[in-house]
């Protein structure tokens, strides 16, 4: 296919930032780190000392990541398990730890090219009681943003939620949600995504068929693990926001034909990232910059035919600028890259987004990506903060609007919040924090089997 020309100027490598701007995004790292700490101390969970070596998150290796050269068939297949250490683990009076028993998970899915592939995560059986209705049932989470490297995951961040190493800071901020949700008495199933924790192959960040398939994957495989207090007739919930929300977004569309067997009771579905093409605009020159490497990482990855394209509009700046991003963290990321414009990355001095508007073959993989093509399989509860700049709001709200035509059972919430402040994380988190008891609260009615009601008629009237 004919690729249209742009008008090019010298390559130039992107300069220093200044050291106001270095200092504002280590306050904002600080601010973010400190932010967690005291929610993760709220929840319960107390970060672990430093190890005496003090190695980087992203430097981080495990044997149990590195997965064997063949894989079961069967998706969602248990490769192999271990016990996982949770940084806050308490005996309780019956002799049982609290929040639960957690077993590192490896499990075999299938990828967006229908390749088989290992994924790890975690399962945490909990010690508290389920006293709803039914067997105890079984939360899924999608994480939200965590970062590339191997280190990354998940399921370590549950073992040891902050790590701190010079200008890398690694945050299992997912670890709030989990253990308020394991107090509700359900069981937890956590992905760690394809190639986040795993060592042979690039985590492919933000691919919609890799993300949905591990999420529903994570389901059977923590179905298959022997000892669990969960059963065949659980009910099971998603629960994800940003990264997450979309993979949730995801799985809900793909279950019909790619897990007919996990049955849905419900979904919370939080600010997903379900038009790329809209939210490149927002990442652009934000905080969170570093996720356009991300992308184009886990792309060019599964899509070798843009390989040309980007050896055609990368200069040395940009290719310093992915493979550095290729094994960071989400602090290395806003650490080393925060306010970057991608302009800055590129031969033509254009942006992603006028790049991706030039090429069609780009347009046509965000096309690929898209969500709110399907009707949800369950119920879902949409939210985003009004102000969120980074996953657009507008595009949130455009797959709620698409999901209640085709007669989905919706949930829409919006979180009314102010401007925090444009380009930084406050107007994407911000609403991540104070909608969560709403959430948890929401999906546990549906894991008890309350019916849930739509909002898709008042649609038009909210923001």
């Amino acid at each position: 296919m004919p690729r249209s020309r742009l008008r090019r100027h010298p390559s130039s490598a992107a300069s220093a930032p200044p050291a106001r701007g270095r200092l504002r995004v280590r306050g904002l790292i600080a601010a973010s780190a400190a932010a967690s700490a005291a929610a993760l101390l709220l929840a319960g969970i107390q970060a672990p000392p430093a190890s005496a070596d003090a190695r980087s998150p992203e430097a981080e290796s495990s044997n149990f990541y590195d997965p064997p050269a063949k894989l079961p068939e069967t998706d969602g297949a248990l490769v192999r398990t271990e016990p996982l250490p949770l940084a806050a683990s308490l005996p309780s009076i019956d002799g049982q730890r609290l929040p639960g028993t957690a077993t590192r998970l490896m499990y075999k899915t299938t990828d967006s090219t229908g390749e088989p592939a290992a994924v790890t995560g975690a399962y945490i059986d909990p010690a508290a009681s389920w006293r709803g209705e039914g067997p105890r049932p079984l939360v899924a989470v999608a994480p939200g943003t965590m970062g590339q490297g191997d280190g990354c995951s998940a399921s370590k961040g549950l073992e040891h939620p902050i790590q701190l190493n010079g200008d890398s800071v690694s945050v299992g901020y997912e670890d709030i949600a989990i253990y308020r949700l394991l107090a509700a008495g359900a069981g937890v199933v956590v992905t760690d995504y394809i190639g986040l924790g795993t060592t042979d192959r690039p985590h492919t960040y933000v691919n919609r068929v890799d993300s949905g398939h591990a999420l529903l994957d994570a389901v059977r495989a923590a179905r298959a693990l022997p000892g669990a207090s969960i059963t065949p007739e659980s009910r099971v919930g998603l629960y994800g926001y940003s990264q997450g929300g979309g993979a949730g977004a995801s799985a809900v569309e793909l279950q019909p034909t790619y897990a007919p067997d996990v049955a849905l009771a419900g979904a919370y579905v939080g600010a997903p990232p379900a038009d790329l093409t809209k939210v490149i605009g927002g990442i652009d020159g934000s905080a969170l910059a570093g996720a356009l490497g991300w992308t184009l990482n886990g792309f060019l990855h599964t899509y070798p035919d843009l390989r040309p394209i980007a050896d055609e509009y990368l200069n040395d700046a940009g290719r310093s600028a992915l493979e550095d991003l290729a094994t960071k963290c989400v602090g290395g990321g806003i650490l080393g890259h925060a306010f970057t414009r991608s302009s800055d990355w590129t031969t033509t001095g254009q942006s992603l987004g006028e790049i991706v508007q030039a090429e069609p073959r780009l347009q046509e993989v965000l096309d690929e990506q898209r969500i709110g093509t399907e009707k949800p399989a369950t119920a879902v509860r949409v939210t985003s903060g009004v102000q969120d700049d980074l996953v657009a709001h507008a595009q949130t709200r455009q797959l709620a609007a698409d999901w209640c035509a085709q007669g989905a059972e919706l949930t829409y919430a919006p979180v009314r919040l102010p401007n925090l402040g444009d380009g930084l994380l406050l107007n994407h988190l911000a609403p991540l924090l104070l909608d969560q008891g709403k959430a948890v609260s929401w999906l546990k009615d549906r894991l008890t089997g309350e019916p849930a009601s739509s909002n898709c008629d008042s649609l038009p009237e909210q923001p």
